[in-house]
């Protein structure tokens, strides 16, 4: 996938990530996004649903969408890992930078809710 495709993806304010349940069905989710290098971070509970179909099958579909999950363009084929901590704390402190006072804040709720181990990166690669 071309760099225009990362970049348009990157910076939209909300990806649409679609994962897939053991048996087939694609559930889509809203997720704020930012750009990684040749990829896409996105940042989540670590617990939360997606994160397990993920772990179970890692194809994804993604694409931009509004604050509720409606698509506002195509998606595309990616695959998405979990990422270590490292990565994870990277992950944060984009979200941060992008998303200003709301990323901060949210981010700082989710601290004080889950701790420093209650949430994860998800590194998401465009098919090519």
């Amino acid at each position: 996938m071309d760099d225009r495709a990362l970049d348009g993806l990157g910076a939209g304010k909300y990806l649409l990530v679609t994962s897939y349940r053991k048996n087939g069905t694609p559930v889509a989710t809203p997720v704020w996004v930012v750009r990684d290098g040749d990829a896409l971070g996105v940042w989540t509970v670590a617990d939360s649903w997606k994160v397990k179909r993920i772990r179970n099958r890692a194809d994804v579909l993604v694409g931009p969408c509004d604050l509720r999950g409606n698509p506002t363009g195509a998606q595309v084929p990616a695959t998405a890992e979990i990422c270590d901590p490292d990565t994870t704390a990277r992950y944060r402190k984009l979200i941060a930078r992008k998303y200003g006072l709301m990323g901060r804040l949210t981010l700082l709720g989710s601290r004080l809710r889950r701790g420093a181990d209650g949430t994860v990166g998800l590194r998401i690669v465009l098919a090519p």
